[in-house]
């Protein structure tokens, strides 16, 4: 449900119903747009130069040229804030090339397509969280822009209503050669003989906000920490395994492809760095 139903879309703030982009827009066509989510407790954005650095890297990576700076769309974010006080909301931002005759190359004269809007979320029930949720792993279909957090999701849709199908909560991609990469919607964690291991930043994994902060929490613990992707046995035999991700924050994995891990229930080294990123949040967000 939107806030205020209230769009931003190339430079101004409309009703959602007078929000229209052209069927000729390349993000509709061809798949040829950036995305950005940002997850806002009671109004609040948190890490918000972070993911407007990313949403202008991805930008960077696909030659796409946004028609405001770095500073001017945190400042349109904050106004989407405005009046906003729900427990959780998520701001969403898509720019696309924008909308020309249908080419493969880029058009030769074309202004990007630049949409804003803000919506209620819930979080993870806290039963959710004290018992872990389930995962599968699936092949990873994907090539290899997966840093690039574009618009081109049918891997993972199709991953995640696999996981649906399944009765779990989440896919996990495997590929060919290197190993279990990241989740259809998120990064991976595992803890193996008291170290903690994520995988490095590469073509085959999106570079995670709450990834980031998670490493920097570990770290500033002292907790041994190693970058590296794992195969599905080293998953499968480690005692513990969690997901990161913009509206999930850190979440155990209690059950992999039909194997308990560990006990079967969160693992401390999780339990420990999901309380101390929630307390990290409420205090950058003043709660």
């Amino acid at each position: 449900m939107l806030v205020n139903k209230m769009i931003f879309l190339n430079g101004q703030f409309i009703s959602q119903d007078k929000a229209l982009v052209s069927i000729n827009d390349r993000g509709f066509q061809l798949g040829d747009g950036i995305y950005e989510v940002i997850r806002c407790y009671k109004g609040r954005a948190f890490r918000l130069d972070e993911h407007i650095d990313r949403l202008l890297k991805s930008a960077e990576a696909i030659r796409l040229e946004l028609p405001y700076s770095r500073d001017e769309l945190i400042e349109y974010v904050k106004e989407l804030l405005v009046g906003v006080s729900w427990d959780y909301a998520d701001i969403y931002i898509q720019a696309t090339r924008g909308s020309a005759p249908r080419t493969h190359e880029f058009p030769a004269k074309v202004s990007p397509t630049v949409v804003m809007y803000i919506s209620q979320s819930q979080g993870v029930p806290e039963t959710t969280r004290e018992k872990g949720i389930t995962a599968i792993i699936v092949p990873d279909t994907r090539g290899t822009l997966c840093n690039i957090k574009s618009v081109n999701l049918l891997p993972n849709v199709l991953a995640r209503q696999a996981a649906v199908e399944a009765g779990a909560d989440e896919a996990l991609f495997e590929r060919e050669g290197i190993g279990v990469v990241e989740g259809a919607a998120s990064n991976i964690f595992a803890v193996r003989e008291g170290v903690l291991s994520t995988g490095p930043l590469s073509p085959y994994t999106l570079p995670g906000v709450t990834r980031d902060c998670v490493l920097q929490l570990a770290k500033s613990q002292g907790l041994p920490t190693e970058l590296r992707f794992h195969s599905r046995q080293e998953l499968l035999s480690a005692s513990e395994v969690f997901i990161t991700s913009t509206s999930k924050e850190v979440l155990a994995i209690a059950d992999l492809a039909g194997y308990r891990i560990g006990n079967g229930r969160p693992g401390s080294i999780t339990l420990k760095l999901a309380k101390d990123y929630r307390a990290l949040v409420e205090r950058e967000c003043g709660l």
